[in-house]
C-alpha cells in the first residue's frame, strides 16, 4: 500500500476557496487516502518515525521538570501488548473496552490498543457514576480500564468502584498501578469481577504483532464516544476505523508544509477534539505529543507555566477551546521566548471575535476557528493558515464531506437555503459517524440521509460557514452538553413552581452556565435561595445545577403557544453583561436581541465613552456579538 497521498489538483495546503476544494475532490477519496484503519496507520507511522519521540510525559507540568520520553517504536510495542492483553481477556473485534483514566502514556496505549483488540470507549471521569454505568450498559462493555488509588487522592478509584457496582455486566477491571504514585492492585469492588494488574502483565505480552491476526476494515467500529457529557441520558456515537483514518490522513496532508514540532496535549482524551488533534492526527504526522500532566488544562501548573513550556518545547501550534484561550490571555509571558508559537486551533465552542483579535495581537500568532463534533469525527468546517476567513466564520467545509444549510420539518428536507439565508446545518461524508447505538437517538438525527447537526447557521456566497445558534435546546458548559430537561423536571416537581424553563446564560469562562426562569404557583411565593438549594439536592448532575434562578410572571410564548427560548436567552444575556459591568463600576445600558444571521447579539451603550477600551477588554470572552454605541 502506498503511504503517500496521490496528487491531483491543488495541494491540501492550498484549499483556500471552494474552487480549490472541488478541484481537490476530482481525485477519488480512496486513491488520495488509501489507509482505512487506525491500527495500520499508527503502526506505519511508528515504523516511519522509529526512535523519534512519540510521547513525552510531564508528571506535574512544573517548569523544567524531567520528562519521560517514549519513542514511536516503543509506542507500537505497547499498543500491541495492550491489544494482546485485552485479547487474552476475551475482547474481540466488536467488543467495547471502557477506559476511565487521566492522561498518562498508558492512556494512549489503552485507547489505541483497545481499538486494535476491539472497540475503544473513553469515559469522562467527571460524570456521575450512574451515567458512566449507563454508558457501559449501552456499549455492552465487559472490561473497564482505570487507575489504582493514588496516594492522597482516591477520587478516581472511588468513582470506578461506584461504576463497577452499578454496571452489572462488567467482568474485568484492568488497573494501572504506578510505583510511588498509586497503591498496589486493590480488591475487586464486587463479586464477579476479575482484577487485572496492567503494569505487572504488560511486559509479558507480545510486542511485535497482534496475536489475533485481525484484519481491519473501514466500516469496523473503532470507538464508542458518549456525546459531550451532562445529558439526561447518554447518547453513544459509533465512529468507524474509516472515519478516524480519513481525518488523520487529511490533517496530515493539510500540514505537510509545517515542521514536525512538538504538540502539547492538555485536552482530555475522552473528548473527540483531544483524541484526534493530540492523538492519531499527531502520530501520523510524526509529532512529539507532550502530555501536560494527567489533568491537562485543569492543572494550575499547566496554565501558569504555559509560556515557559512553549519556550522549552518550541510549540508552534496549539489545540485549545475558547475558555482556555481566555484564561491563557491573562497569563503574563514574562521573559519566555514564545516566538515559535504561530497558530492556535480553536474548537468545541464558538470563538468570540474580540478574543480572537486580542489574542492574535498580544501573542503575535494566528487563531483559526474550526467547527465539529463527535458525530463528525472532530471536524466539519476548518480554515487553513493562509485562508482569508471572514470574521466570525468557522471556515470552509472539509474536502469530500458535503454540507448544506436547509429548512427542515422533522426528518424531511424542505428547502436548501440560498447564500446568506439561515437554516439548519446538515452534512454527509466520510467523516460522519455510523449513528448512535440506540435507535431512538437516531430517529431525529437524520434528514433524508443527511446528518442533522442541530446547529443553525448560514453560508456566504463563498462557502464560508457562520453559526448563529442552536436548533436543539442544549446548554453547552465548557464543551459539555446539558439537557435542559434535567433541570426543568426537578424544578417543576417543587410545589411553589408552576413553570420552569432552563437556558444557557453566556459566561466568559464556561461559554454558558445553566440558569432557569420560573413562574410561581398561584397564591405561592418563591424563595429563590431555597429553590437553588432544592435544585442542588434534586438535580442529578452537579454541572447541571443552575447558577441562577429568576422568577418571572409568565413564560414568553410564540403565536402557536410554544415556549420562545430566544427571548429568555436575551434576558439571560442582558443580566450577565449588566452584572459584570456593574461589578467593574462601568455604567451602561445593555439590550440583547436575536438576529437571523448574527445570532444572539448585545448592544452596550456606555455612559462614559472613554471607558469603551476597558469595556471591550472586560467582555472580550463573552460568546456573544457585542455592538458598542
Amino acid at each position: 500500500m502506498s503511504t503517500q497521498p496521490a496528487q491531483q489538483g491543488p495541494l491540501a495546503t492550498e484549499l483556500h476557496d471552494m474552487k480549490a476544494i472541488e478541484g481537490f475532490e476530482s481525485l477519488p477519496l480512496a486513491e488520495r487516502y488509501p489507509w482505512t484503519n487506525t491500527y495500520d496507520l499508527i503502526i506505519n507511522a511508528c515504523q516511519k518515525w522509529g526512535e523519534d519521540t512519540a510521547l513525552e510525559f510531564l508528571p506535574t507540568a512544573e517548569k523544567d521538570e524531567a520528562s519521560l520520553p517514549i519513542s514511536y517504536l516503543q509506542l507500537a510495542g505497547r499498543m500491541n501488548q495492550t491489544a494482546n492483553l485485552l485479547h487474552g481477556l476475551g475482547v474481540r473485534a466488536k467488543d467495547a473496552v471502557s477506559i476511565m483514566l487521566p492522561t498518562l502514556p498508558q492512556t494512549f496505549y489503552c485507547i489505541w490498543g483497545a481499538q486494535a483488540a476491539g472497540v475503544t470507549s473513553p469515559l469522562n471521569p467527571l460524570l456521575e457514576a450512574h451515567h458512566l454505568a449507563e454508558i457501559i450498559g449501552v456499549t455492552g462493555s465487559k472490561v473497564l480500564i482505570t487507575m489504582a488509588p493514588a496516594h492522597g487522592n482516591r477520587e478516581l478509584w472511588d468513582k470506578a468502584v461506584a461504576v463497577a457496582q452499578q454496571a452489572n455486566d462488567l467482568t474485568h477491571m484492568v488497573v494501572i498501578t504506578v510505583p510511588g504514585l498509586t497503591e498496589e492492585l486493590p480488591e475487586a469492588p464486587r463479586d464477579g469481577i476479575t482484577m487485572v494488574d496492567f503494569t505487572a502483565l504488560i511486559d509479558q505480552q507480545n510486542a511485535a504483532e497482534l496475536d489475533s491476526k485481525r484484519v481491519f476494515h473501514a466500516d469496523d467500529p473503532a470507538a464508542y464516544m458518549h456525546t459531550g457529557g451532562t445529558t439526561g441520558r447518554p447518547k453513544v456515537a459509533q465512529l468507524n476505523h474509516g472515519h478516524f483514518a480519513f481525518i488523520a490522513q487529511l490533517t496530515d496532508d493539510m500540514t505537510k508544509n509545517r515542521p514536525r514540532t512538538p504538540t502539547p496535549c492538555a485536552l482530555p482524551m475522552f473528548h473527540i477534539f483531544g483524541l484526534v488533534a493530540t492523538g492519531i492526527a499527531a502520530f501520523v504526522s510524526g509529532r512529539n505529543v507532550v502530555i501536560m500532566s494527567p489533568t491537562g488544562f485543569r492543572n494550575p501548573n499547566v496554565v501558569q507555566n504555559f509560556w515557559a513550556h512553549v519556550d522549552r518545547f518550541k510549540f508552534q501550534g496549539i489545540a485549545a477551546v475558547p475558555t482556555i484561550l481566555s484564561v491563557l490571555y491573562e497569563v503574563p509571558i514574562g521573559d519566555n521566548d514564545i516566538s515559535s508559537l504561530d497558530e492556535i486551533v480553536s474548537g468545541a465552542a464558538p470563538l468570540p471575535d474580540h478574543l480572537k483579535i486580542n489574542f492574535e495581537k498580544r501573542f503575535d500568532c494566528w487563531v483559526r476557528n474550526g467547527y465539529g463534533m463527535t458525530e463528525s469525527s472532530c471536524v466539519l468546517s476548518h480554515s487553513q493558515r493562509d485562508t482569508a476567513v471572514p470574521m466570525g466564520s468557522c471556515g470552509l467545509r472539509v474536502p469530500y464531506a458535503e454540507r448544506i444549510v436547509a429548512h427542515v420539518d422533522g426528518n424531511r428536507l424542505v428547502k436548501i437555503c440560498e447564500a446568506n439565508e439561515a437554516g439548519v446545518v446538515l452534512s454527509r461524508g466520510p467523516n460522519i459517524f455510523a449513528g448512535y447505538l440506540e435507535q431512538e437517538d437516531n430517529d431525529k438525527a437524520w434528514v433524508d440521509g443527511w446528518f442533522n447537526t442541530g446547529d443553525m447557521g448560514y453560508e456566504d456566497e463563498n462557502g464560508f460557514l457562520f453559526l448563529t445558534g442552536r436548533a436543539k435546546d442544549l446548554i453547552i458548559r465548557g464543551g459539555h452538553n446539558i439537557d435542559p430537561v434535567l433541570i426543568e423536571e426537578p424544578l417543576l416537581a417543587h410545589p411553589d413552581v408552576s413553570a420552569a424553563v432552563a437556558v444557557g446564560q453566556p459566561d466568559p469562562h464556561a461559554g454558558e452556565l445553566p440558569m432557569a426562569f420560573v413562574v410561581a404557583t398561584p397564591s405561592r411565593d418563591i424563595d429563590v435561595d431555597a429553590l437553588l438549594a432544592y435544585a442542588a439536592e434534586n438535580i442529578s448532575e452537579r454541572a447541571a445545577i443552575p447558577k441562577r434562578i429568576h422568577v418571572i410572571e409568565e413564560i414568553p410564548l410564540t403565536a402557536v403557544a410554544k415556549i420562545f427560548k430566544p427571548k429568555l436567552r436575551e434576558m439571560a444575556t442582558e443580566h450577565a453583561l449588566s452584572a459584570l459591568l456593574t461589578e467593574a463600576d462601568i455604567e451602561a445600558e445593555v439590550s440583547a436581541s436575536t438576529d437571523q444571521l448574527k445570532g444572539l447579539q448585545a448592544q452596550v451603550v456606555l455612559a462614559k465613552k472613554d471607558q469603551q477600551a476597558d469595556t471591550e477588554a472586560l467582555l472580550q470572552s463573552f460568546p456573544v456579538h457585542i455592538d458598542f454605541s
